[in-house]
């Protein structure tokens, strides 16, 4: 089993790899005790050869295969791809294009929601992928011959997944739904983590603009000191910490220390006087500047039932034409047909309003209906009503 650990070897790996039309990729890391994943293992295969990159040997330089993730004449293959992408784009400043995610493919073919990678492989191949060393600890070395084969398997299957998917996307003419799932995936926006953003990371268990503020100030600087420290924002301080200084904004240290969320004696850290500055600077805010509460959105009579409906109607489509109902449209998506028929949604745009859109909307006008017809459930349509003032004057 080829493992490259010189970065003279794997350019000529990822040189090789580049006169191909295709390359699966997977990765390998740990990130349980840091902010940061670690990149442990790099695994890449194309048509006629497979490898595993040691990414922790000394002197390694990975350039030569972010070079390989920016050309864009090769295809990068990945199941569930974001997390992979969120390392590459850490430490190489750079997102893979053009990007196929095994995961999504399948469900756009009918495998189901968020098939896993085993599940699709043996699906596809019908080889049984021995997961036992999913959660082993890839920092650790020397890498065992078991944990090798494990990664390997992960790359060279995906390759078989690959071009099925793709002949099964091009057969029944959607490739292009794929390509537009890719965007999100390939938008810098998805991995960005702005610390003045980090507040809508968390449930809003606030009920005025000022405990708003304070947690607003608090998860920005529990953002910027975790990503500063390499350390889970757990570790920094709980999630339940940031609820409790919003609700009681302590003004000195005395009165952060009887906060029952704050261990004994972190009143007395820098971290202390840092997080009493954030809630200082919160509650100092102008009344004009202090945040709005986000208002839930109201929903108009009737409502509830129609999402009903909708639910019904797109578990058939979904069935019918054999695609995953989630990347059709999501509960958020009913709702807010539900509520509008100009929503601006995914689920009507594109090919979503072809195959469930239109029809969603027709639903709601009662332009067709839902019956139980030889034991199941189809779509009729309704005869259209004549305008009652308009057969008067006639």
């Amino acid at each position: 089993m080829h493992v490259i650990t010189k970065t003279k070897d794997l350019a000529a790996a990822c040189q090789r790899l580049a006169a191909n039309d295709y390359v699966t990729v997977d990765t390998e890391f740990l990130r349980e005790t840091t902010f940061w994943p670690k990149l442990c293992v790099i695994q890449m295969a194309g048509p006629d050869m497979a490898f595993i990159v040691d990414a922790l040997s000394e002197g390694l330089d990975l350039q030569p295969f972010f070079e390989l993730m920016a050309n864009d004449s090769v295809t990068k293959v990945f199941h569930a791809a974001r997390q992979d992408i969120e390392i590459i784009y850490h430490l190489g400043e750079l997102i893979p294009a053009p990007l196929f995610d095994t995961q999504v493919a399948a469900m756009v073919c009918g495998f189901g929601d968020s098939i896993s990678y085993d599940q699709l492989v043996y699906k596809v191949t019908g080889a049984r992928i021995d997961k036992s060393s999913r959660f082993t600890d890839w920092a650790r070395r020397p890498l065992t011959t078991k944990q090798l084969d494990y990664a390997l398997a992960d790359v060279t299957h995906l390759r078989d997944a690959y071009q099925f998917l793709k002949a099964n996307l091009a057969e029944q003419n959607r490739s292009h739904w794929v390509q537009d799932e890719m965007k999100v995936l390939t938008s810098i926006g998805t991995y960005r983590t702005d610390p003045d953003q980090a507040w809508k990371r968390l449930k809003l268990r606030v009920r005025k603009p000022v405990e708003l503020a304070v947690l607003m100030e608090v998860a920005a600087w529990r953002e910027t000191e975790a990503q500063s420290r390499d350390v889970p924002r757990s570790r920094v301080i709980k999630d339940d910490a940031i609820y409790e200084l919003a609700a009681q904004q302590p003004i000195d240290a005395e009165a952060l220390g009887r906060l029952r969320t704050i261990p004994r004696g972190f009143e007395r850290s820098r971290s202390a006087d840092e997080i009493l500055k954030a809630v200082k600077r919160a509650v100092e805010l102008p009344k004009e500047r202090m945040p709005k509460l986000p208002k839930g959105r109201q929903a108009p009579d009737g409502s509830a039932a129609a999402v009903d409906l909708l639910k019904v109607l797109l578990k058939l489509t979904s069935e019918a034409h054999g695609v995953a109902a989630k990347v059709i449209a999501t509960v958020d998506d009913l709702e807010k047909i539900a509520a509008d028929d100009d929503a601006d949604v995914a689920a009507l745009q594109g090919w979503r309003r072809e195959l469930f859109g239109e029809t969603a909307l027709k639903l709601k006008r009662g332009e067709v209906a839902l019956a139980f017809k030889n034991r199941q459930i189809v779509v009729v349509d309704q005869p259209v009503e004549e305008d009652v003032s308009t057969q008067a004057a006639e």
